[in-house]
């Protein structure tokens, strides 16, 4: 439940603590005192939506801290206490906070969603939306675990079919594209391409093109090394040294041998000279068609072109499997829908079990509310097609009068009895979803007298399992509440400030009074609101 609240510089507070207790708490007000600004700040605290207007004007920064004691088994706290801090900065930045720890607004709000529920003066559209109405079936039918497994087998449902129209895409794609494909294909596979095959054909081009040149240089490196007439080996043989120059000598010899290595390396080479025109034609024509295929590709290298071809060959080769594919894909589907359909009508039937239950609650709820001759019934029909929620579509149908034919809720009720139904309806979802505190803004909307208190009634039997708070301008609800707050806006030197205080009992009986006759209290509204006190 809620502990604690704790405001800074947000809007007209500057400062603010508050303490609350459980069961039943009323907070009232005069309008324009700030009750709003008050649950706006709450709802921050609870993941809403940051704006940096929001901060007091000339601050940089404002505060919003929330304790809970006793957070549901399910959350982790520190010794039966949670504390929740919203931050927002005037540069429009915000952070999170749970237990001095940094959180997301994702998390924050998962978080809230367990602990708290806070219904506002606009929540009664919510009777209109099927999206609720459903929820409100399912939280009476407890259907977490059959909606989270359909919901999972729903993502799988859907991956098997995004998963089907991909292959269809892409074989389509791939049918129009396939005598390109394969014609680019063809073009690279009939080259023979071979890695570091271009620099060997530049190589021999070179060798060829230049054979004459080697050729003559060759011969007279040969000549000036081996010849018969002063060559190089003819002079180091010649020369033989005394001992004295032993050392001299050995080099002398070191260098004839490595000369006559080299000559006869020369001689060989020089015998492996092609003179071959053919050749050197066949080399400039194969460099020219890889050249030509390089441009063609838009590639730098034979490597690319060969990578090139790799590629085109797995898509060609797709395009003989891709009926494989698509039948495999088809049946997965079907056994995806399958399992989904499964899921889907042990949500139905669950939903349907519930309904009888529902209506009698619903109806017998109204019926203490005033409206006497009300009818409910909630169809359950099926929908179009799967739905993230199943299918089942689910609108609540109303009548409030005997001569009246049941239709939507937003077509027949008055604004009284709206705020009745959803009352009815948060009272039965409470019952079931456990939520630890309930917030109703102003839910008394459209009501007044002997209805009024028996909606404070409902409230107070729902705060004896958890806690309730109702911002209310009635006074026959403040009247039931067992804590009494009081928010009211006092002027200092330099601004208007919202403030908020728990009442004492003499103070409930001034508030009470004022909220039934206005500024001036009379005797009588006093005596009138001793004797709702004293009814409580």
């Amino acid at each position: 439940m809620l502990r604690h609240l704790h405001i800074q510089n947000y809007a007209l507070i500057s400062h603010l603590d508050i303490d609350f207790t459980d069961g039943f708490s009323v907070l009232t007000g005069e309008t324009g005192a700030g009750k709003s600004i008050i649950l706006g700040a709450l709802a921050l605290v609870m993941g809403a939506r940051a704006d940096s207007k929001a901060i007091t004007d000339g601050e940089e920064k404002c505060i919003i801290e929330a304790v809970f004691n006793n957070p549901t088994p399910t959350l982790p706290s520190k010794e039966g206490e949670m504390i929740i801090r919203r931050e927002l900065y005037a540069n429009g930045k915000s952070r999170s906070f749970v237990d001095d720890s940094l959180v997301t607004l994702q998390e924050l709000k998962s978080l809230a969603n367990k602990l708290i529920d806070i219904h506002s003066q606009h929540a009664n559209l919510l009777i209109e939306n099927a999206d609720f109405q459903l929820e409100v079936v399912d939280a009476i039918a407890q259907n977490g675990g059959l909606s989270e497994a359909y919901g999972s087998q729903y993502e799988r449902y859907l991956a098997a079919c995004e998963e089907l129209h991909k292959l269809q895409s892409l074989a389509k794609k791939s049918q129009q594209d396939a005598d390109y494909i394969q014609y680019r294909y063809k073009l690279l596979d009939e080259a023979h391409l071979e890695a570091g095959e271009l620099e060997e054909l530049e190589d021999e081009q070179y060798r060829l093109s230049h054979a004459e040149e080697i050729r003559t240089a060759l011969e007279t490196a040969l000549e000036a090394l081996s010849g018969e007439q002063g060559s190089a080996l003819e002079a180091l043989r010649a020369c033989r040294l005394d001992e004295a120059a032993s050392d001299l000598q050995e080099r002398i010899e070191s260098a004839r041998i490595e000369i006559q290595d080299i000559a006869e390396e020369a001689e060989r080479k020089l015998n492996h000279i092609e003179m071959d025109p053919q050749r050197l034609e066949w080399v400039e024509e194969r460099i020219g068609a890889l050249e030509e295929l390089k441009h063609k590709f838009s590639a730098e290298t034979v490597d690319e072109l060969i990578a090139m071809r790799d590629e085109l060959a797995e898509q060609v080769n797709r395009l003989d499997s891709f009926d494989f594919d698509i039948e495999q894909a088809k049946k997965t589907v079907e056994t995806e829908k399958k399992a989904l359909t499964k899921a889907a009508e042990a949500l139905t039937k669950s939903r349907k079990a519930v309904v009888p239950q529902i209506c009698e609650r619903l109806i017998s709820g109204l019926q203490s509310l005033g409206v006497a001759h009300a009818k409910i019934e909630v169809p359950i029909l099926p929908a179009p097609d799967f739905t993230p929620n199943g299918c089942d579509e689910v609108q609540i149908l109303f009548a409030a009068n005997l001569n009246q034919s049941l239709r939507a809720v937003s077509e027949v009720a008055s604004g009284g009895e709206i705020s009745r139904l959803m009352l009815c309806i948060k009272a039965l979802i409470a019952s079931t979803k456990g939520l630890p505190t309930i917030i109703f803004d102003e839910i008394d909307t459209g009501v007044s007298g002997n209805i009024a208190t028996q909606m404070a009634k409902i409230m107070k039997e729902m705060s004896k399992s958890r806690q309730i708070i109702a911002i209310t301008h009635l006074p026959q609800i403040a009247a039931q509440g067992e804590s009494h707050y009081k928010v009211y806006k006092a002027d200092t030197d330099k601004r208007t400030e919202t403030h908020i205080s728990r009442l004492t009992d003499t103070e409930r009986i001034t508030e009470i009074a004022s909220m039934l006759s206005g500024k001036d209290v009379s005797e009588a509204a006093v005596q009138t609101a001793q004797e709702l006190l004293n009814n409580n």
